[in-house]
């Protein structure tokens, strides 16, 4: 053997290794599952994949309790009588509203007008908790009547419908005017009945759209409304059209003339579609592209602060995303060099690095499998050799 090649080797295979962003070993192999295609950026068991965030969960509410939100709720109504000063009225020139804090809830002033938060969002996880008047007075829509106005636009509706009836499409938990919801779980009047609604609002691209937007809504744990596509904004009397809503708006609460309270009102924010850039589902071709590149160029970065094997397995791994030709080529150099420095290794030596050799190989042939590398290359040739060699063929069936 050349021995400025082996003296390249052996450099290669004991020089110390750099964890600069590692895998950890836990999330799984690479050269796993099927890789990436046209419109999914990340392979099936992608150990790349962004790992999700930890959020601390919160706790149930009680009767007379409401429950702690999740660590990354954004609050709006907190039971204290400070959080007023996340909401104003819902007049052209906001200012203060005339709503109340009694008893750690948000109480309705009737004829004071809706009111509207000062934070403005789009799709999120929104949690709500109402309470209709203990003492009833009224009938169907007339009786505990509120709404809980997403982006202050489409309405999810609060009303006393506990053995009271009313038309379906204005039911408690209903999309107003659109959508029945598909259960009545209300409890009695003057207890809190808890609302959790997950909302994405229409996407319009070029005035077409790309996704009609949809709710879904629990109500006391039980489900009113399962991803009911929305048909516009909704509303009284009259049938909306489908259309594009803005980025962001606030949540309104009805002043419909009953004094409604509201506690523990908090959201999350959702994060992107697929169609506004998210990286998860399924992608438009060039955004999977997009993706795919940016993988496979952090890859390459994080290979060239490794060494040895490590940096070869890593490089490999970046061309499950991008076949690209420098990337190619020296992946081949650094297996060409690997598979030199194993030539005349005794076979000891050899079994006690097994695990390093197979997965070198496996490597290969995941990437020769999806047509990532040409197939009867020397690194593959001498790879296989040892394998059938120390009879490592046999004993992994």
């Amino acid at each position: 053997m050349n021995p400025s090649l082996r003296s390249a080797a052996l450099a290669l295979l004991t020089a110390p290794v750099f964890a600069a962003a590692p895998v950890p070993l836990s999330i799984g192999p690479a050269f796993y599952g099927d890789p990436p295609d046209e419109t999914h950026p990340w392979g099936i068991h992608d150990r790349n994949r962004p790992q999700p965030p930890r959020v601390v969960a919160g706790t149930p509410s009680l009767p007379g309790q409401p429950g702690r939100p999740p660590a990354d709720a954004i609050v709006l109504f907190d039971g204290s009588a400070s959080a007023l000063a996340n909401w104003e009225s819902d007049g052209k020139e906001g200012g203060p509203t005339k709503w109340i804090v009694r008893d750690g809830a948000l109480e309705c002033v009737p004829k004071s007008g809706y009111i509207r938060s000062k934070a403005r969002f789009g799709d999120c996880q929104l949690h709500v908790e109402w309470a209709a008047p203990r003492e009833v007075k009224g009938n169907s829509q007339g009786r505990g009547n509120s709404g809980i106005f997403l982006m202050g636009l489409v309405e999810v509706q609060v009303l006393d419908n506990h053995e009271s009836p009313t038309y379906a499409d204005g039911f408690a938990n209903s999309v107003y005017g659109t959508n029945p919801p598909l259960a009545n779980p209300l409890h009695p009047p003057g207890e809190f009945q808890q609302v959790d609604i997950i909302f994405r609002r229409p996407v319009y691209r070029d005035g077409r759209v790309v996704d009609p937007g949809y709710l879904t809504v629990f109500c006391n744990g039980v489900l009113v409304q399962d991803h009911t596509p929305l048909e516009g904004q909704g509303g009284h009397m009259r049938r909306t059209k489908p259309g594009p809503f803005p980025e962001s708006g606030p949540l309104k609460l009805q002043d419909h003339g009953n004094p409604v309270r509201f506690r523990n009102i908090w959201y999350r924010p959702l994060p992107p579609r697929s169609s506004e850039g998210g990286t998860d589902g399924a992608l438009t071709p060039a955004a999977t592209t997009a993706k795919r590149r940016a993988t496979a160029a952090d890859l390459r970065s994080d290979a060239e602060q490794r060494q040895g094997t490590e940096r070869l397995l890593r490089l490999a791994e970046s061309l499950v995303y991008e076949s690209e030709p420098a990337a190619t080529k020296r992946v081949e150099e650094l297996a060409t060099t690997y598979t030199i420095g194993l030539k005349g290794l005794p076979s000891t030596e050899l079994e006690s690095r097994k695990g390093e050799i197979l997965g070198v190989l496996r490597a290969f042939r995941y990437l020769i499998k999806h047509g990532k590398l040409a197939a009867g290359s020397a690194p593959q040739r001498e790879l296989e050799r040892i394998e059938r060699a120390q009879a490592w063929e046999e004993k992994k069936k």
